[in-house]
């Protein structure tokens, strides 16, 4: 029975292409095709046809690679990839994701999705750590990476999978070849050589492009609007004349930059280290000004193998021009040297891509690139001592499997780790504050000015910065992996939320939910730093009965149960009800958002002005979702007087939450971990248990300093020499 239940699930996934055949329109994903194939094969495609001619293929992003993202359930791209491995078709048909369903109008992914269309990931392959070819949308950052990344991996397996080239052949896989021997450069060859024997040589590669070329690559990628933005020139005008030779070898190093300039170069190079010669005229500069404001040069990337780099200006060296004789008047010529992180085998090919770029307008800008191979040639190099042929070159599928790139969550923490090294330090400090409360709280302006402090950095670098705010909808998302098909892939995807959350796990056990709350979320800081201001201001604050702000403070507990229960039901559906959260429109999508939302923000925030932190208090399900399991905490870090609460009632009113009852005990719950009550745990003017006992202390020494009073006893001594009696009357 499972078998069979498990069979029909597997055929039921398979036949997900052709019902979404059935919604598009072969067109719109397949320009100038008018017929689509039967779906077959594995991973299953669907050929596409002009005619009798097959053009390409059709492909659903899901059948063939792992898609999912922050709702765990898969994101269905419907790719169009021709025979010559050109993506020229992508729709996004079916999705799951939070931030898309709402927060992201649906015609931003739209126009993302669309930066793909054009690309060639078989004639220029993804390298391992380079930025997405398509700029991301703020606030949908992992889920359109997870798009991109399953379009760039699933193109790249249909082509492998159908033997696809990039001339525009379905062919077998090639045979394995022996390997050639391993070579080296050849420093005994230092002879110099004029302009043309290198040109000859192979020394010395040119690329000549006319505007015409290059319009029609514009026009070829789908972008007509650039083509046409293009000016108009003759034919026999040049866009770039560029030239490319390997400086570092001697022979080639030393016709090109004189006898003075190599020995400087050959001193500047470290063991090992290379350095390229880039040179060109035309009206397009390889240059560009990008390394003047940023230090990187970004319309050159040098590519080998499944590796790239490119040159900064410390690598740069400008040159006037080339020694070499007979050498053409170069408007540009550029050394540089091979970054030392990088990978490259001079005596291997690469190539250099040259990119061209158009501006159309402040948000669209439409490029393309063109490769320049280079392999040193023969003459310049020697075997390396004790090098054989080796048998045969490794088969292309395992070639392949081990160029593959590391996962996506992989990449992305990878190119986050300066984020991860701030928010890790982050905590530790947090940590600190914590563990040395005391020392801390009795400080109250260090206490007071290390709190705005952190609550700036949760919102600003937490929240508007890294994106890192957490959600009702994670933690639904999660429940409803464990019932499904749990992956950490899922929520590795944000580095900065993952660590957030196992952060807040971790304290839950020790500080219960306030460790959070109370100073890293991000909206939580915005309306604490609002109520701060208003105080300033000399708005008058509004203080809650006790007995209502119990009852109030219930909503939230209720919020946070009926999208649990919708979220069993359906999770789609939860995620929308979870817009009682203002998280993605003041913190995510910084309030550029449809005016309901805005208006639905800021009515929290000014109610927060009044009682402080209002949303926190009585609406956020976040909240009441860590409060539950906050209760399993083993420590209590408040300190607290016997005579708190009765009669003392200082901190139950002053606390900023009302987490404080009027007996004195603390509610967990409800308790943001501030330290405000630890301030006046220590406080000798506020607390007035410390001044009582500070009053008694001080009669005590008072009394005690007063000088003793003696008694002095008069003893009368008797007369020597005592009256005569007195006469008798008579």
């Amino acid at each position: 029975m499972l078998l069979c239940c498990a069979l029909a699930a597997t055929a039921a996934q398979a036949q997900r292409l052709p019902d979404f055949l059935k919604t598009v329109s072969i067109a719109d994903l397949f320009p100038g095709a008018d017929r689509i194939g039967p779906p077959e094969g594995k991973p299953m495609t669907a050929r596409v046809y002009a005619g009798e001619r097959a053009v390409g293929r059709l492909y659903l992003t899901s059948d063939v690679v792992n898609t999912r993202g922050y709702s765990s359930k898969p994101i269905d791209v419907l790719v169009g990839l021709a025979d010559n491995g050109r993506i020229v078709g992508a729709r996004l048909v079916e999705h799951h994701e939070p931030i898309v369903l709402i927060g992201i109008p649906q015609a931003k992914v739209d126009h993302f999705i669309q930066g793909y269309v054009g690309l060639n990931f078989i004639d220029s392959p993804p390298r391992h750590g380079a930025p997405p070819p398509v700029d991301i949308i703020s606030g949908a950052t992992v889920t359109l990476m997870v798009i991109g990344d399953s379009i760039t991996r699933s193109a790249i397996a249909v082509a492998r999978a159908y033997g696809v080239d990039g001339a525009g052949a379905a062919s077998a896989a090639p045979a394995a070849t022996a390997a050639a021997p391993a070579r080296r450069i050849d420093d005994t060859r230092d002879a110099v050589e004029s302009w043309q024997a290198l040109l000859d040589a192979g020394a010395v590669r040119n690329l000549r492009l006319a505007p015409a070329d290059v319009n029609r690559v514009f026009r070829e990628s789908g972008r007509q609007d650039a083509a046409e933005r293009g000016q108009e020139a003759a034919d026999d005008d040049v866009f770039i004349d560029l030239y490319v030779a390997l400086a570092s070898v001697p022979s080639i190093g030393r016709s090109l930059l004189g006898d003075a300039e190599w020995q400087r170069l050959k001193e500047r190079l470290k063991p090992g280290q290379q350095a390229i010669l880039v040179a060109g005229n035309g009206a397009y500069s390889f240059k560009g000004s990008g390394y003047v404001r940023g230090g990187i040069f970004d319309r050159i990337e040098i590519i080998q193998d499944e590796g790239s780099f490119r040159f900064r200006d410390r690598n740069h060296q400008r040159l006037a021009d080339v020694a070499a004789q007979g050498a053409p008047a170069l408007r540009e010529v550029a050394l540089f040297v091979v970054p030392e992180d990088a990978a490259f085998d001079p005596v291997k090919p690469w190539r250099l891509q040259l990119m061209v770029q158009r501006v159309l307008s402040v948000s669209d800008k439409a490029f393309v690139t063109f490769d320049l191979p280079y392999a040193l040639p023969d003459r310049y190099t020697r075997a390396a001592p004790g090098a054989t042929p080796a048998a045969s070159a490794p088969a292309p599928a395992a070639a392949a499997e081990d160029a593959a790139p590391p996962a996506l969550w992989q990449q992305i923490w990878h190119g986050k780790a300066a984020q991860v090294a701030i928010l890790t330090v982050a905590l530790i400090v947090l940590v600190g504050i914590f563990f040395f409360q005391d020392q801390l709280t009795s400080r109250p302006l260090l206490h007071d000015r290390l709190r705005l402090a952190f609550l700036a950095f949760a919102l600003f670098w937490i929240g508007w910065y890294g994106q890192a705010q957490l959600s009702i909808v994670n933690v639904l998302t999660f429940f409803s992996a464990l019932r499904t098909d749990f992956r950490w892939d899922y929520f590795l995807m944000d580095p900065l939320v993952f660590i957030l959350w196992c952060a807040t796990a971790i304290s839950m056990v020790f500080w219960n939910r306030g460790a959070f709350c109370g100073w890293l979320c991000p909206f939580g800081a915005l309306q604490e730093l609002a109520n701060r201001v208003a105080r300033r201001l000399g708005l008058r604050q509004v203080t809650v009965r006790h007995g209502v702000n119990q009852r109030l403070s219930t909503l939230k507990y209720v919020i946070f149960l009926v999208l649990f229960g919708f979220s069993l039901y359906d999770l789609a559906l939860a995620e929308r009800l979870a817009e009682v959260e203002p998280f993605k429109t003041a913190i995510i999508l910084r309030f550029v958002r449809d005016w309901p939302f805005v208006l639905f923000a800021v009515a929290l925030l000014v109610a927060g002005l009044f009682i402080e932190r209002f949303f926190c208090r009585y609406l956020c399900p976040l909240g009441a979702a860590l409060a539950i399991p906050a209760r399993l905490r083993i420590f209590d870090w408040l300190r607290r007087y016997r005579d708190c609460g009765n009669p003392c009632q200082r901190c139950t009113k002053e606390c900023p939450v009302q987490a404080i009852e009027p007996t004195g005990e603390i509610n967990p719950n409800e308790c943001i971990q501030c330290l405000h009550c630890q301030m006046l745990y220590h406080h000798k003017q506020k607390c007035p248990h410390l001044i009582q006992k500070h009053g008694k202390r001080e009669r005590r020494r008072a009394e005690d300093s007063e000088p003793a009073v003696q008694e002095v006893v008069v003893h009368r001594a008797p007369n020597p020499n005592p009256p005569a009696p007195a006469a008798p009357e008579s």
